[in-house]
């Protein structure tokens, strides 16, 4: 649930990917989200690996990166609170781009975009869910929660794109009911990996 809600507030991300599908069409947009899509699986790797080998050598330590994970997604929470709540959907001076170089421009786009990595150690952490199976295989399965759902609703929004940026600029006050949706978001993640 609370990846459907991430993946659905308006971010560079998403907002690229309903660009290039509102310039180029569909196609265009889903290589986008093809590329993004798979730059999750090294972020996904480093904080797998990462984080697990520090759980293994100090619970006190991981105590400590879920309190940084719950204080970064306070401070994004605070962030959303000050941004400006109108969505500005501007399709001009987007350089047209072929499949193969917009999927490799997803991947660059996420892979050097550190947030990501922060995102994933700062969540993660809070929904181990078993005993039994490694942190290792279950960070991968987090992470391939995440992919797959926001895999589904990027299409989405690659598919329904002109409908979309329609609805956002017909209706103004869509960008501020995002912005406070996005704030609760992060205030529950937040508590929920305090809990």
């Amino acid at each position: 649930m609370a990846t459907s809600v991430l993946a659905i507030l308006p971010g560079p991300d998403n907002i690229y990917v309903l660009l290039q599908s509102i310039s180029y069409g569909k196609l265009s947009g889903l290589a986008t989200v093809a590329g993004l899509i798979s730059g999750c699986l090294v972020h996904t790797t480093l904080v797998a690996f990462g984080v697990s080998a520090v759980i293994k050598a100090n619970e006190n330590l991981f105590l400590v990166i879920k309190i940084f994970g719950a204080a970064y997604l306070l401070y994004l929470s605070y962030k959303a609170y000050k941004s400006h709540p109108n969505l500005y959907l501007e399709a001009k001076n987007i350089p047209q781009k072929s499949l193969i170089q917009l999927f490799k421009q997803g991947v660059i786009m996420n892979v050097l975009n550190p947030k990501v990595s922060l995102f994933f150690l700062a969540m993660f952490p809070g929904f181990l869910f078993s005993n039994t199976l490694s942190n290792v295989t279950q960070f991968y399965v987090l992470g391939g929660l995440f992919m797959l759902v926001s895999l589904l609703i990027f299409s989405a929004v690659a598919i329904l794109s002109g409908m979309i940026s329609d609805y956002i600029k017909q209706h103004a006050q869509v960008g501020l009911y995002l912005k406070w949706l996005q704030i609760v978001v992060f205030i529950l993640i937040a508590m929920m990996i305090l809990i």
